[in-house]
């Protein structure tokens, strides 16, 4: 396995290239078929290959490389336009979701209040790349339930009601395994790590915090610039 993928960081491999059969893998390491298999089942669910039946697994075209600036001053929207990208968002769920101890701080709520998730998942040329998960408080946004499944950009929301300007007070970026229902809505396999960045969006005239944001970007699909603007 760890030959195959220097082969590809090399490009010995050229994307969308086919990978020698399970037979000629086996005379080449002198190991076991059920060793090569293994091998190649591991390098399927990481992304890096795919199987088409009867013909045999071939290398993935080279991912799209996006750059994203993490910071809470600018919207995705906005960011992912400026660069010219070709986005589409689509509003996935608005759900009310059980306390939770750290996202109500986060938000200063009290415990007896309802706390929204809206969800979105984000598409460049029509591949699904990220889910946006933004929780808001229906004390702040009394009409959120009703608005909630119709919102793909918070930022665009915030402006209809007013807010002109936005800052965060801090990013938190972590590396985590989707789920069963991440790994369906963003055609990914079970060992593509997800990238996670948690940040907190707040009204600058105000300082009141709008939202806590949780993004699940998949890794394969972004090179991060996370110079400061």
């Amino acid at each position: 396995m760890d030959d195959i993928m220097n082969n590809i960081v090399t490009k010995t491999l050229k994307p969308g290239g086919k990978l020698p059969s399970e037979n000629v893998l086996v005379e080449k390491y002198r190991v076991p078929r059920m060793t090569v298999r293994n091998a190649l089942t591991i390098l399927e669910e990481r992304g890096y290959i795919y199987s088409e039946q009867g013909k045999g697994r071939y290398l993935r075209e080279e991912s799209i490389q996006i750059q994203l600036h993490l910071t809470g001053k600018t919207s995705f929207t906005d960011k992912m336009k400026r660069l010219g990208y070709d986005l589409k968002t689509r509003n996935i769920y608005c759900e009310k979701i059980n306390y939770d101890a750290k996202t109500y701080q986060l938000l200063k709520a009290n415990e007896d209040e309802n706390v929204y998730k809206i969800g979105r998942m984000r598409l460049i040329n029509d591949e699904p790349i990220a889910i946006h998960n933004s929780f808001v408080s229906e004390t702040r946004f009394p009409r959120i339930v009703k608005d909630g499944t119709e919102i793909e950009s918070m930022f665009a929301y915030y402006r209809q009601l007013g807010y002109k300007e936005f800052t965060s007070n801090k990013s938190l970026l972590s590396v985590t395994f989707p789920t069963s229902y991440e790994q369906q809505i963003l055609s990914c396999g079970s060992m593509v790590p997800l990238i996670v960045v948690e940040s907190d969006c707040i009204d600058v005239h105000s300082n009141n915090v709008l939202e806590h944001t949780k993004i699940l970007y998949r890794s394969d699909k972004f090179k991060y610039d996370i110079t400061m603007d």
